[in-house]
C-alpha cells in the first residue's frame, strides 16, 4: 500500500556506488527513454521503474532510490499526491519529469512548495540536438538532486567532465571597461538552480515594493518560468514577471529569464532593459547565470548587487568574479541554507563572492539597496 512507503526500509549503502535512480511515469516510451539516457552516464542507474505510484511504493518498501524522477498526471494515484505521501513519510529527492502544458506548470508548482527539488521536461526526440540538450540536463538534475540536503547521505558527484561553451560565445568580454555614472540605477542581478525556487521566495518574500530592480536567472524550462514568476508574483510585495525582450528593470520589480533563452542587460541611458538572445548553452545552461553576471559587469559596474544561490555546477561564479572586479558587491549563499552548496561554493572559490550569508542575511542586504536608489534622482538630458 501507498500508505506503508516507510515500509521494512534498507538503508542506501556507501557513496562510492552509483546514484540509483527510480522512474515513475505511465508511459512505457518515456522510461525506457529515460532509462537509457541515464545509461549513458557512469554515475547513474536506474534501480526500477514503475508505471504508477502504488508499484512505485512497492519498490521503496525494498530498497530506497536516491533519486525519484517523477511524473504528475499518471493513472490511480497523481504524482503530486505521492509526492506529498513521500515527503510526510521519509523524504527522497523526487523530479518532477513533465510535459510542458500550463496545466502542467499550475501543478509543477505545487510540487515545488511540496519538496520536490527540481523539474525537467520530459525530452524531445524530435531533432539530435534537442535530445541531446535534454539528456545533459536531466543527468545534471539527477545528480543535484542525489546531494540535496534533506536526503540522508549527502553525496558529493562531480559533473560530467565535458567542454562547457564559454560565456564569449554570447557577451564577448570587453577590451576596456565601461565607466558607470554614479546616478546610474542600482541593480540587483540573482541566479539559482536546484533549490532555487524555495531560496527566491523566501528572499522576494522579504523584500519591501520599493527595492531595487532585480533580474533573475532561475534554472527552469521554459513555460514553467511564467508559471512561476506568476506565484511569486501573487505572494511579494514586489511585482514579479517573465522577462521580455525590452523590459525595462524599474523598482519595485522582479523579471526572471524565461526558460531556454538567455537573458542579458543592456544600459538605456542611465537606466537599464533586458534583452532576451538564443543561442548554445553556456556552462551547460540555457539561461545561463554567467551571461547574465558578465552583462551587468559590463554595463553596471559598482551600481550592482550580485548574488549567488543554491545549485549544482559552477555556473554564475565567473560571472560573480566579473562582477566583483568590475566594483560590483557580490554575496554567494552559505552552505548551511542552501539545498547544494554548488554554484555558491564554487564562486567563493575562485574569489567572485565577497559575502557569504543566509537568506535572511541577503535579503537584508537588498533592502539596505533600497535606499540607496537614484531613479529620482535622474533627470532625461
Amino acid at each position: 500500500m501507498v500508505n506503508g512507503v516507510t515500509g521494512n526500509l534498507r538503508d542506501r549503502a556507501t557513496s562510492a556506488e552509483k546514484i540509483r535512480v527510480l522512474i515513475v511515469d505511465d508511459s512505457a516510451a518515456v522510461r525506457q527513454l529515460l532509462s537509457d539516457i541515464m545509461a549513458s552516464d557512469p554515475a547513474l542507474e536506474v534501480m526500477a521503474t514503475a508505471s504508477d505510484p502504488y508499484i512505485a511504493a512497492e519498490r521503496i518498501k525494498h530498497e530506497v532510490p536516491d533519486v525519484i524522477f517523477l511524473d504528475i498526471e499518471m493513472p490511480r494515484m497523481d504524482g503530486l499526491t505521492f509526492l506529498r505521501k513521500i515527503m510526510a513519510q521519509r523524504p527522497i529527492p523526487v523530479v518532477i519529469c513533465s510535459s510542458l502544458t500550463e496545466k502542467g506548470s499550475v501543478e509543477l508548482m505545487q510540487a515545488l512548495e511540496a519538496g520536490a527539488v527540481d523539474v525537467v521536461t520530459k525530452p524531445r526526440i524530435d531533432t539530435i540536438r534537442a535530445l541531446s540538450e535534454a539528456s545533459m540536463r536531466i543527468c545534471d538534475v539527477a545528480r543535484a538532486a542525489a546531494q540535496a540536503r534533506f536526503s540522508r547521505t549527502r553525496r558529493t558527484i562531480p559533473l560530467k567532465v565535458e567542454t562547457k561553451l564559454p560565456t564569449d560565445i554570447i557577451v564577448p568580454p570587453l577590451a576596456h571597461p565601461r565607466t558607470v555614472g554614479p546616478l546610474t540605477d542600482e541593480i540587483v542581478c540573482i541566479g539559482a538552480s536546484t533549490g532555487g525556487t524555495e531560496a527566491l521566495r523566501t528572499i522576494l518574500m522579504a523584500l519591501p515594493s520599493d527595492s531595487p530592480g532585480i533580474v533573475v536567472i532561475q534554472h527552469m524550462p521554459e513555460r514553467f518560468t511564467a508559471a512561476f514568476a506568476s506565484r511569486l508574483d501573487n505572494l511579494c510585495t514586489v511585482s514579479v514577471k517573465e522577462a521580455e525582450a525590452g523590459d525595462p528593470v524599474i523598482r519595485g520589480q522582479v523579471l526572471i529569464a524565461p526558460g531556454n533563452r538567455h537573458m542579458l542587460l543592456e544600459r538605456a541611458g542611465r537606466h537599464y532593459r533586458i534583452v532576451i538572445k538564443d543561442g548554445p548553452p553556456v556552462f551547460r545552461h540555457r539561461p545561463s547565470v554567467n551571461v547574465l553576471f558578465r552583462s551587468a559587469a559590463q554595463n553596471a559596474g559598482s551600481n550592482a548587487l550580485g548574488i549567488l544561490l543554491t545549485g549544482m555546477g559552477d555556473d554564475g561564479a565567473q560571472g560573480l568574479l566579473e562582477m566583483r572586479n568590475a566594483g560590483a558587491t557580490t554575496i554567494a549563499q552559505d552552505e548551511e541554507s542552501c539545498v547544494v552548496f554548488g554554484m555558491p561554493k564554487e564562486a567563493i572559490l575562485c574569489g567572485g563572492a565577497e559575502k557569504i550569508l543566509s537568506l535572511q542575511a541577503i535579503a537584508e542586504q537588498i533592502m539596505q539597496r533600497a535606499g540607496q536608489g537614484t531613479s529620482g534622482v535622474y533627470r532625461q538630458s
